[in-house]
């Protein structure tokens, strides 16, 4: 466990000895969810507080249902006393993720350790926000069902989705794929369907995470999640943390002013004309499509198509990978430039297709930019997102308990 600031001893007014209880409940319940089980005696050498202390913050979290007792261990070869052992209660509360896309929306349910319970997906055929924001509710609380849970024990719902949500109003921008989506309110009606304590985020950051969580980000101080799918976007994630930027549009990177290596006769999307795109336009699914016609793979309707082609010896999807290839390269030497990520790591519907598109992109990179991070293909798959949503909503459900504890001390 890293190291921690720890507060002991005895303080002269009250308050001062109940705030100062809070904060070393707060520290040994986080050593103790480092070691995960563990003793008093082992808690107190980690932690530096003293016997006491640990005894009676341990009594205190164990009374509000955030720890329990798993048994004893006899020290000292069967000579010594026994020491209780000790873990976190994660039936304190529990959490929901959803993941709400063009194509499907999901969802889990886990408890305050973010291990999944109960997972189940349905297929997203709703025209208007407040239908698919009635259906992700009916989810959650079928998860929750499922698992045994009563909704009224779930403590915090985080909901992953596409564009641009902004932290301060919960408003959400350039959401194109997903009709209404963008319309003012869409927060309260989330709100008022789930009745618990809520974030809305954005899908390529929750995947970030879920891939630093459990993926194949785990231990990387610094990396990139660039999701390639339907719609283009990036994840940040520093030292365990997402960066949002000051209005949640750090990552957006499919609007990037590239339409890198066009072809003759590739047909644009609406009204962007090649070499004046977006980078979006150039890389996502429908890219690949509209690539591949150029080519002459005139029947060609879904980007699946092309890479099953490719594997299957046709040359020209193998020069549609080759060309998809080196336009994602371009996607990783602007990350490289501006972040110097450690890790790239490649998800999404076309990152599936990492090992078709790794070495193609490698050699490219080392043509466009003396920076090459690492490139590797994201390990989660669709549990990406929903990975991410029950490990932020965990973490904010513990804040919330620990918040009110300090206030109902004070």
């Amino acid at each position: 466990m890293n190291a921690v600031s720890t507060v002991d001893g005895d303080a002269t007014q009250p308050w001062n000895r109940r705030v100062l209880r809070s904060i070393n409940e707060q520290v040994l319940f986080d050593a103790l969810r480092d070691a995960g089980t563990t003793s008093r005696a082992e808690l107190a050498r980690s932690t530096g507080l003293s016997k006491p202390t640990v005894s009676a913050a341990l009594a205190s979290l164990e009374r509000a249902g955030l720890v329990r007792r798993t048994g004893e261990t006899v020290q000292g070869g069967g000579r010594g006393r026994a020491a209780v052992l000790y873990e976190p209660d994660p039936t304190a509360a529990y959490v929901v993720g959803l993941d709400i896309g063009r194509e499907w929306i999901r969802a889990a349910i886990a408890g305050l350790d973010g291990v999944q319970l109960e997972r189940r997906d349905t297929p997203n055929k709703f025209s208007t926000a407040p239908a698919t924001v009635r259906a992700a509710a009916a989810l959650a609380r079928a998860v929750a069902d499922g698992a045994g849970v009563d909704w009224r024990s779930v403590a915090h719902v985080v909901i992953g989705g596409p564009g641009v949500i902004d932290p301060r109003t919960h408003r959400v921008r350039y959401a194109v794929n997903l009709p209404g989506w963008q319309k003012a309110g869409l927060f309260d009606r989330l709100h008022d369907e789930l009745g618990t304590g809520l974030d809305l985020l954005n899908d390529a950051d929750l995947a970030a995470l879920g891939e630093y969580a459990a993926g194949a980000g785990q231990g990387c101080p610094l990396f990139a999640y660039l999701w390639v799918g339907t719609g283009v976007g990036a994840g940040y994630v520093i030292d365990g943390k997402v960066f949002r930027g000051a209005h949640g549009a750090a990552g957006e990177i499919g609007y990037l002013p590239l339409y890198p290596l066009p072809v003759d006769g590739e047909a644009p999307s609406g009204e962007i004309a090649p070499g004046r795109g977006t980078l979006e336009e150039a890389i996502n699914g429908d890219g690949v499509t509209r690539l591949a016609r150029a080519f002459g793979m005139a029947r060609v309707t879904s980007a699946k198509q092309v890479f099953d082609a490719a594997r299957n010896g046709d040359a020209t999807a193998g020069k549609v990978v080759e060309h998809e290839a080196a336009r994602l390269a371009h996607a990783v030497a602007a990350l490289a430039a501006v972040l110097d990520p450690e890790l790239v790591v490649l998800g999404g519907g076309i990152g599936r297709n990492a090992d078709l598109l790794l070495d193609p992109l490698h050699a490219t990179l080392h043509e466009l930019s003396p920076l090459h991070p690492r490139v590797a293909p994201a390990l989660l798959g669709d549990d990406a997102v929903l990975l991410g949503a029950l490990a932020t909503a965990a973490e904010a459900a513990l804040k919330r308990v620990f918040d009110s504890r300090a206030v109902a001390v004070v």
